[in-house]
């Protein structure tokens, strides 16, 4: 199968590169972007010296769609908009790592985000453990964020089965800085970062709308989550906290026996007895979900770890073109975390 890569010269783009390299049955047929156009992949990646050869070409939309079998799409949100529906119009199928196509009302992603320029394209939010069967068939698969990733999977057999209160879910992140993408900003810049913790977007952040979505609609009903996310002088992960409330006293047996049941026979969801840490999962496309009751009270914490860059973003876009094109789930994606 011919896959090609729009927007390769970002820490996404390169992610999938990486990736793909060892993927048996997906042939990289083109790399694309705008601000590399020219470079070998080598130039913008050195890690894939003697791995790839091709250069960043400029794309041509049009041709992208009509030569591949699938197109992975790493834009910054409200560009991949723009020339989605062309490559569509091709016939190739797509994943789109921004969140261009992420939320199904309208009306809450143009208050976070922009205008939608295509909104009557639609796409399937590709979480593989809430949504194979449709992802199965999809044209367009809209990759999640990374702080939804770990969020979502850590929660969605509380609430599934309607075992905690659904108006006090609170979610706290820490986050390595290369979720901030290739460029330059002060908070990531590592003489502020290298030996500081911060907090941003405390009560905004935009991936919450996603959250709200995907929980909810498992529940059959709105719900709010409260999540802050903070960055750690690390450079990969994530490991997310969530406090939340039982309706009825269970035991931590009990309730890892329920997630375990969740998610059996899921490749990349691991369910442990202890809790996760980021040097579990770093590297891999493993989410690690662990969890402890308070002793005498009715609070839950749960505890999810993941690489953003792997099941937060690059993973999982793999992890969704194998199940659109009917390959094995895990190809290319095999690899354990780097620990120590």
């Amino acid at each position: 199968m011919k896959v090609a890569i729009v927007g390769a010269s970002g820490y996404t783009g390169g992610e999938l590169l990486r990736l793909l390299a060892v993927h048996p049955k997906a042939k990289l047929s083109g790399v694309y972007g705008s601000g590399s156009v020219g470079k070998t992949l080598a130039e913008v990646h050195p890690n894939l010296t003697g791995i790839f050869d091709e250069r960043i070409a400029e794309p041509d939309y049009d041709k992208i769609g009509k030569q591949n079998d699938l197109v992975f799409v790493s834009a910054p949100h409200g560009v991949s908009m723009k020339f989605i529906p062309k490559i569509l119009d091709g016939g190739a199928r797509v994943v789109d790592l921004g969140a261009d196509y992420r939320l199904k009302d309208m009306k809450i992603f143009e208050k976070v985000y922009l205008k939608h320029e295509s909104p009557e394209v639609k796409g399937v939010y590709g979480l593989p453990e809430l949504h194979r069967a449709d992802i199965k068939k999809a044209k367009l698969v809209a990759n999640p964020g990374c702080f939804s990733t770990a969020a979502i999977l850590g929660l969605a057999p509380l609430v599934k089965e309607k075992l905690i209160d659904l108006d006090h879910i609170v979610i706290d992140a820490k986050t390595g800085s290369s979720g901030a993408g290739s460029s330059f900003s002060e908070r990531t810049h590592h003489p502020v970062a290298g030996a500081n913790v911060q907090v941003y977007s405390a009560t905004a952040h935009r991936h919450i709308p996603e959250m709200d979505q995907e929980l909810g609609e498992l529940v059959g009903a709105k719900l709010k989550v409260h999540f802050t996310p903070h960055l750690l002088p690390i450079v990969r992960g994530i490991l997310t906290t969530a406090h939340v409330f039982l309706k009825k006293s269970a035991t931590k047996e009990k309730l890892l026996e329920i997630y375990k049941k969740f998610y059996s026979g899921e490749p990349f969801v691991r369910v442990i007895d202890g809790l996760p840490q980021i040097n579990y999962v770093v590297g891999s496309n493993f989410c690690d979900i662990g969890l402890e009751v308070e002793a005498g009270g009715n609070r839950l914490v749960v505890v999810s770890a993941i690489d953003n860059l792997v099941k937060g973003a690059s993973g999982q876009a793999i992890q969704n073109m194998n199940i659109m094109l009917n390959f094995d789930e895990r190809d290319g994606l095999r690899a354990t975390a780097l620990r120590p």
